[in-house]
């Protein structure tokens, strides 16, 4: 295809949109308040890429996969339950979730996302 690849809230580092080929990537998300609890940190991100998908021209019903980082699988029940609440029904993307080490103090989950243009 010979469409443009086209970038949104772009630095030097990173865009936290990229949309090529009909497909949207988003960056991986994290929260604002480090030290939080954990659903308050999930909300926080989920909230960040609503807002990321909506500049793209799509919503959450058009998620195709989700990568999901935890600091300790303690936080797994947590974040699945605000997880669930926020997934549109019928539109659950597929979904991988592992413990890692994340880069900043105090942030206990990050999430990435792609979905259909």
């Amino acid at each position: 295809m010979n469409e443009p690849i086209k970038r949104f809230k772009t630095n030097a580092r990173m865009s936290q949109v990229v949309i090529a080929n009909g497909i949207v990537y988003l960056s991986g998300q994290i929260p604002d308040t480090a030290n939080a609890p954990i659903d308050v940190q999930t909300k926080e991100i989920l909230t960040r890429i609503d807002a990321l998908l909506a500049s793209a021209g799509v919503d959450k019903t058009r998620l195709l996969t989700a990568n999901i980082w935890l600091s300790d699988p303690k936080h797994f029940a947590a974040f699945n339950a605000v997880w669930d609440a926020w997934v549109a029904e019928g539109h659950a993307p597929t979904r991988v979730c592992v413990t890692a080490l994340l880069m900043l103090p105090g942030l206990d989950v990050e999430v990435a996302v792609t979905a259909l243009a």
